[in-house]
């Protein structure tokens, strides 16, 4: 019997480096080649990437689909080469319990042309709500060290937090914070506001440096003394991701961390210059520390790169008052394209454990991250050839708002195939809802 595709001509990017081989899928599965095959694409000149899994998005649906919603969100990491997205239980109905887990699972399942995991809530009022969380299959628990914005969603205090790390490490699942100061950081806007501070150097100033660099050391701290797998969100200076790499490289602490591509493309004066629309949590630095970021990279002291995709609508990211912007950047259609336009040139290698291998490795996703038989058949195929200018048009999310508009990049997705079905190719959604559920330690 014939399987099911075959990819010829392509490079094959694998942990050790690229390979020239071609590529057999067969009931959403890669396997060794030797049969004929149903479809054949000529993959000649285009280079294969395991498909980019995302392990951070905020969709927001249910609850806020105006913000996004996973269709239009879904298709635009498709055309980025993203195969499959973990999905943050921010901007939504918070994922608190079985229940909310069960209506975002549908919701996912109705609409994603990509395959998602989803992550449940760690807040003051769900922990006896872990548990259950657990067994509907949640890749692990977020928290918020300080205010997440939403009333909805509460920041999680150290004895939260730490009581919520013991009850993850019970379940054997990790527990991901965004780690700002909440002290430093509400202290010192309660000061700005107070004297009419509004502008982008009186909100960059109330999110300095070192409430980031302090909350991740209390964390480690935290999650040591609880036993529990602990992961840093969105790092946006190197000392942080120094703090991570002492813990784990000791053993203090079973700990790992990532960036965002717009803590390594952009940085400070650019906000001033792009505004609302490079507005993040914690806020984009200094050059100085994007390049610093860089080195951490290429050193892979940095797990992953993941989007912290945040959209919200234009009407929200307006205003003379920068506190009151509603902060987020939108990116899910852009990493892989930033680190492949990254010069000096990464390893491909790296990039594709930035993107892919690390990821489902980190968080127990067995069958996916690697372009190998047994694997599910997540590709997808780059024209590194190829350069363009990044135009509002082509971006598939729902508002379009991203700060990369107006950037040249490197090298094009040509083609994204999730478990062997193309879903996106040449520009365009070609698939209807395909998603699946990955959870960790699906065989």
């Amino acid at each position: 019997m014939p399987i099911d595709l075959a990819i010829r001509g392509t490079k094959v990017v694998t942990p050790g480096g690229v390979v020239e081989q071609d590529l057999f899928i067969d009931r959403g599965k890669f396997v060794d080649g030797g049969s004929p095959a149903t479809q054949t694409i000529d993959a000649k000149g285009l280079t294969a990437f395991p498909g980019v899994i995302d392990s951070h998005v905020h969709f927001n649906e249910p609850g806020r689909p105006e913000w996004e919603g996973i269709a239009t969100g879904s298709a635009g990491l498709a055309a980025g080469g993203g195969t499959c997205f973990f999905d943050m239980p921010l901007n939504s109905l918070p994922t608190l319990d079985g229940p909310s887990f069960d209506l975002k699972h549908a919701a996912a399942k109705a609409s994603s042309i990509t395959d998602f995991a989803l992550w449940g809530g760690l807040t003051p009022v769900n922990l006896d709500k872990m548990e259950e969380l657990a067994r509907r299959g949640v890749i692990g628990f977020k928290a918020f060290m300080s205010h997440s914005g939403i009333p909805d969603f509460e920041h999680a205090d150290d004895l939260t937090l730490f009581r919520g790390m013991q009850i993850a490490a019970k379940l054997g699942l990790p527990v991901a914070v965004h780690a700002e100061s909440d002290v430093i950081t509400g202290k010192l806007t309660d000061e700005i506001r107070k004297r009419g501070g509004k502008s982008i150097d009186d909100y960059l100033a109330s999110r300095p440096a070192v409430a980031e660099a302090e909350a991740i050391a209390r964390a480690i701290i935290l999650a040591e003394e609880a036993g529990c797998k602990l992961h840093i969100v969105h790092v946006s200076t190197s000392r942080g991701v120094e703090l991570v790499t002492r813990a784990a490289t000791s053993g203090q602490c079973n700990v790992s961390c990532e960036t965002c591509p717009h803590y390594l493309v952009l940085n400070s004066d650019e906000l001033k210059r792009l505004g609302a629309a490079a507005k993040c949590a914690p806020p984009l630095r200094s050059d100085a520390e994007c390049e610093r970021l860089w080195k951490d990279v290429a050193a892979e002291r940095i797990n992953f790169v993941a989007s912290d995709h945040s959209p919200a609508p234009a009407s929200m990211k307006q205003g003379d008052d920068f506190f009151a912007i509603w902060g987020g950047i939108s990116g899910v259609q852009s990493t892989l394209p930033l680190l492949l336009s990254r010069e000096p040139a990464l390893p491909r290698a790296v990039i594709g454990r930035l993107t892919a291998t690390s990821v489902a490795s980190r968080y127990g996703v067995r069958t996916k991250g690697r372009i190998a038989p047994g694997y599910d058949g997540d590709v997808t195929l780059v024209d590194e050839d190829a350069t363009y200018t990044l135009t509002r048009e082509q971006l598939l999310d729902r508002h379009k708002l991203s700060p990369y508009v107006g950037r040249s990049f490197h090298g094009l997705v040509k083609r994204t195939i999730v478990r062997g079905t193309t879903v996106f190719n040449d520009g365009k959604v070609v698939s209807k809802p395909i998603g699946q559920l990955a959870t960790p330690g699906a065989a």
